[in-house]
């Protein structure tokens, strides 16, 4: 264990939390209403349950394993060097997926704040990725303190929206014009997985952490349930005060316009800063957990030696600014939509692998294992299929 090691429960959950939340809601309740309509809720919870059978699996491969690295790790200590190294690569795009997703959120809603001229949002974008990168330089200490406050402030923001949302129950607000079936639920529980990726980013704090032993398989499914219970609120209280089909028209910026609604100005001021918070927070985590895989698995010889140069404080410096150029260049040129579900499909098969090993290692409980290892791999087939037009 480093000597450095300083993230206890609450920053470890914090991390865990701001790298799902940052991204979940704000940049995917959209998508997600589009092809789930009333059911989005159960999207969430079926995302939910298997993230949460794949938080028991990574939780219990990491403590056998006593190292950094995740998926990586445990593909290489089974002697899988070659699947291990592509994993590492595919994981990492991933993660840069994601933080793109999460700039392009925060320059949407900050620009959608601010008004000005039609570049801002990608300006933002930009600036929000430069800005996280510099924090992730200055070391754990200041990230894993922004990460703690960030947190606590947009649950509080969150939560207010959706219980005020749900004061006003409507079930006919949850309805869109075209209303998916059972089918749109399930895509949308493969399209939400962006969303719940954030809590295997602990694998990579492993050496972060104090006491990570006993702190990795508390504070995983701790973190997974807070998202899950904040979803499902969100899914059902937002499009009470606007909507569903104004969630889905506004889906870049809907969370806004429903705190407009709750509450007016304030209401929008209030979101808009969560969010901001939120995607910021998400930025900030991925980066900093990315950028330590990047460095593990150099470190080995398995990528690019540059990966692993380190500052006089340890940081990955080239890592965190190598992840931040490729995220900028993601964020100015994708779009919200095709950014969540190709990293969605990205987790849904690391997942699956994570679930697989599990039980062939025959550790931790197999029966929670094999739920998600067959939950994650349906899910996936059926988001590939949808981004394919199959169904």
């Amino acid at each position: 264990m480093s000597s450095k090691a300083q993230l206890g429960f609450n920053a470890s959950w914090s991390m865990a939390v701001g790298g799902m939340i940052g991204g979940g809601i704000f940049a995917t309740l959209g998508v997600v209403i589009e092809v789930a309509g009333a059911w989005a809720w159960g999207s969430f919870l079926i995302g939910g349950l298997i993230a949460l059978a794949t938080g028991h699996s990574y939780a219990a491969l990491t403590v056998e394993s006593g190292k950094p690295g995740g998926v990586y790790r445990f593909l290489r200590e089974q002697q899988h060097e070659r699947i291990a190294r592509w994993t590492a690569w595919i994981l990492i795009l991933g993660y840069t997926l994601t933080v793109a997703v999460y700039a392009f959120t925060f320059g949407a809603y900050a620009a959608n704040a601010l008004g000005g001229p039609a570049w801002m949002p990608q300006g933002l974008a930009v600036a929000s990725i430069i800005v996280l990168a510099g924090v992730n330089l200055l070391g754990v200490g200041e990230a894993s303190t922004l990460e703690i406050i960030a947190v606590w402030g947009k649950i509080a923001i969150l939560a207010g929206l959706a219980i005020f949302g749900l004061s006003q129950w409507d079930a006919g607000d949850l309805a869109i014009p075209e209303q998916p079936g059972w089918i749109g639920m399930v895509i949308g529980a493969g399209t939400v997985f962006m969303a719940y990726e954030g809590f295997q980013l602990l694998a990579y704090d492993y050496d972060e952490m104090a006491d990570a032993e006993k702190l990795l398989p508390k504070v995983m499914p701790a973190s997974i349930l807070t998202a899950i219970v904040i979803y499902i609120a969100v899914s059902l209280g937002a499009p009470m005060l606007v909507g569903a089909e104004a969630i889905v028209e506004e889906r870049e910026v809907a969370l806004a316009s429903a705190g407009r609604a709750a509450l007016g100005m304030t209401g929008f001021i209030l979101v808009t800063i969560a969010a901001a918070f939120s995607t910021a927070s998400a930025i900030n985590a991925t980066l900093f957990a990315t950028a330590r895989l990047a460095r593990s698995v150099a470190s080995e010889g398995e990528m690019p030696a540059i990966f692993a140069k380190t500052d006089k404080a340890g940081v990955p410096y080239v890592g965190v600014l190598l992840i931040s150029g490729v995220a900028i260049f993601l964020a100015v040129i994708g779009g919200i939509g095709e950014l969540v579900k190709s990293a969605s499909v990205v987790f849904l098969v690391v997942f699956a692998l994570v679930n697989a090993i599990v039980i062939r290692r025959a550790i931790g409980q197999l029966w929670i294992a094999w739920a998600g290892c067959l939950g994650a791999s349906l899910a996936a087939t059926i988001l590939l299929a949808h981004k394919l037009g199959m169904i």
